[in-house]
């Protein structure tokens, strides 16, 4: 063996020892990335059920209960009755519903006539998204009702259209199957950061770095001993978050595990450059823990299209996030938990990760200098 190798491996066998006395870095790894997920996967949700709806009938009879029994039996709605609008007002300025649903005293007589009687809906409309969904359940439950009325007269549905969806990678419609991949994404970009960033910042602090300076090995050899252990242990987090997404949130795994675990390597890779950056810019863990947080997480939450669509943000915006790692990570999630080895959205993405590994190492060991100032 080369004393080039020998070196290599004292130093990885130094930071596996390091690894197993300081468990810090396995927390970061395993604990971390789990705490995050079950609280981000249970806590952060674009569903709407249970929705507290208020019902106000102003005659009521058979009709009109036949109508309203139907929001008794969505999953997506909790109702309540109010005997005039001017308390179901009351309730929701109050936000103790988020919408109601007004049947004036001619809803009955409109609808034996066929003279197309009005549905008064007012919806609280301080989220937006929320709003958009809700008016959606109350069209599809008055759409619904509609045709089990005509099927139980022997007539046509009176609609010009009568669409049949089908729900293309995500039949169930489940928010958290698209959610939960985009967070492995953006929670290992602060793992991969954090578990470079800390160490070496942390080895300034107490001068294990010093000594390392004025013995013969080489930057190279120092950053390849900090990058192998960290990506072992930063692989197996991401291991972890996978089995936990499909064993503990249910999400499905239709792509190859192989074609994932590459992908995953590529991801690793630039944020443990990241973290290695980082920690060329700051010797100090505080600072380098508050670098690693601005300059990844958050980014990686807004930025990367794992709960805002990149779509629908302003030009300039948008080109801002192609410089997120996490954005090519999460498509790459994304299509391979729910659609499969999609090659169209697989390979530009891998290839994105592959060029931004190579960058931030680059930046990484440019940065580095064998100098203690």
């Amino acid at each position: 063996m080369s004393p080039a190798l020998r070196r290599l491996a004292g130093l990885m066998r130094k930071e596996f020892l390091q690894i197993v006395r300081d468990p810090s870095a396995l927390a970061i790894a395993f604990v971390l990335p789990a705490v995050l997920l079950l609280v981000f996967g249970y806590g952060v949700s674009l569903d709407a059920r249970e929705v507290p709806l208020a019902l106000v009938v102003q005659s009521p009879d058979a009709l009109t209960d036949s109508f309203t029994g139907r929001f008794a039996q969505s999953p997506y709605f909790r109702p309540s009755s109010f005997r005039s609008i001017q308390g179901a007002q009351r309730a929701l300025a109050a936000r103790q519903v988020q919408g109601i649903v007004w049947l004036q005293s001619d809803f009955t007589r409109r609808v034996e006539r066929g003279a197309g009687a009005r549905i008064g809906v007012i919806v609280d409309g301080v989220d937006a998204n929320t709003a958009r969904i809700i008016e959606g359940y109350v069209q599809q439950v008055w759409a619904g009702w509609l045709r089990m009325r005509a099927e139980e007269r022997g007539e046509a549905p009176r609609m010009v259209l009568d669409p049949e969806a089908r729900m293309r990678f995500n039949p169930q419609v489940r928010s958290r199957d698209y959610l939960v991949p985009g967070l492995i994404a953006v929670i290992m970009t602060l793992t991969g950061a954090l578990l470079t960033a800390l160490v070496i910042a942390r080895e300034w602090e107490r001068g294990t770095m010093e000594a390392l300076m004025v013995t013969r090995v080489t930057v190279r050899e120092i950053l390849l001993a900090k990058l192998i252990p960290y990506f072992l242990l930063g692989m197996g987090g991401m291991a972890a978050s996978v089995l936990m997404a499909v064993l503990l949130f249910g999400v499905p795994l239709r792509g190859s595990v192989l074609v994932l675990a590459g992908c995953a390597a590529l991801f690793m890779l630039a944020a443990l450059g990241m973290g290695l950056l980082i920690s060329s810019l700051t010797r100090n863990q505080f600072a380098a823990g508050q670098v690693a947080i601005v300059a990844t997480f958050l980014p990686a939450f807004i930025l990367s299209g794992f709960v805002f669509d990149i779509r629908s943000m302003p030009v300039p915006i948008q080109a801002l996030t192609h410089l997120i790692a996490a954005r090519y990570f999460v498509s790459i999630l994304q299509s391979v938990f729910l659609a499969g080895n999609i090659r169209s959205v697989i390979v530009p993405n891998a290839l994105a990760l592959a060029v931004m590994a190579a960058v931030f190492l680059g930046l990484a060991a440019a940065r580095a200098r064998k100098r203690l100032d």
